[in-house]
């Protein structure tokens, strides 16, 4: 999908140099895949102390009964 932005040149050329990067292209995709990684964590600490724990549950025990 084609898409036109108007981004910092100084921040794009940046990030190709810190991140290894042979384009600019693979910088922002990078830079998305790691944004989007971290919304996703924020989501899952949202669910920190909503989750039921059993403490009598053994997983090494219901494994060998598969």
């Amino acid at each position: 999908m084609a898409t036109n932005l108007q981004l910092d040149d100084h921040l794009i050329h940046e990030a190709v140099k810190l991140g290894g990067h042979r384009t600019k292209k693979a910088a922002v995709t990078q830079a998305l895949n790691d944004y989007v990684r971290g919304l996703q964590q924020d989501k899952i600490l949202e669910l920190f102390g909503k989750v039921d724990f059993d403490p009598a549950y053994h997983y090494k025990r219901q494994r060998a009964k598969t």
